[in-house]
């Protein structure tokens, strides 16, 4: 018996969704290349020809998921970066102890969806390089503005452009998410946390007179 698409507009939206949420994680885990629409479809629960109702294309479809992470990810930089109860340091911190805490919470298998799909440029195209960079020029500047903050309000020594910090540490990041991913250890992460913030930031000595 063939089943019948509910095209209504909520439905619609709905099952749209529930597509994105899914190739979220899944290309998060396996990335653009390996994943087929087959596993896609089978995992929504829709038909695979019903697949290009909601999308003209995988490419268009892996945009979608590109953005929804992008969404996703900006809601775990406000939950850190944006705690006005913490110092700027303290918000950082935060942050690398948060995604350092999702690594280990999916046990290693899923990576950061900008970095999967950053390796797979030779085979994408251009668009989606124009894409990945957007998103993670918005994560630097996010630390860019952090840092400058840390830095104007004392509590951090280094002199260092916060910009050129911002860049260093998602660099450095990304790298320690993908040899996490391959080691099965979160040493990786907590390597690059520990240099760049108490080497890199130099925390300023606290004043224990008082």
């Amino acid at each position: 018996m063939t089943r019948i698409l509910d095209r209504s507009p909520s439905k619609s939206a709905e099952k749209r969704q529930a597509l994105v949420d899914i190739g979220t994680a899944i290309f998060t885990q396996k990335g653009f290349g390996a994943t087929g629409l087959d596993e896609i479809v089978q995992a929504a629960d829709v038909p695979k020809g019903s697949f290009y109702y909601y999308f003209e294309s995988k490419d268009v479809f892996a945009h979608a998921v590109i953005r929804n992470y992008a969404a996703y990810f900006a809601r775990k930089l406000d939950r850190s970066l944006d705690d006005r109860t913490r110092t700027p340091l303290t918000r950082l911190k935060a942050f690398a102890h948060d995604a350092t805490e999702g690594v280990l919470r999916f046990e290693f298998k899923r990576g950061c969806l900008v970095g999967n799909l950053g390796q797979e440029m030779a085979s994408l195209e251009e668009a989606f390089r124009i894409l990945l960079l957007e998103v993670l020029d918005t994560w630097r500047e996010r630390f860019r503005l952090c840092i400058h903050e840390a830095q104007a309000a004392g509590e951090i020594l280094t002199t260092v452009d916060a910009a050129e910090l911002a860049r260093f540490f998602w660099s450095a990041w990304e790298g320690a998410v993908l040899c996490a991913k391959l080691e099965r250890s979160r040493v990786p992460l907590d390597n690059v946390s520990r240099l760049f913030f108490d080497h890199m930031l130099v925390p300023a000595p606290v004043d224990r007179s008082c």
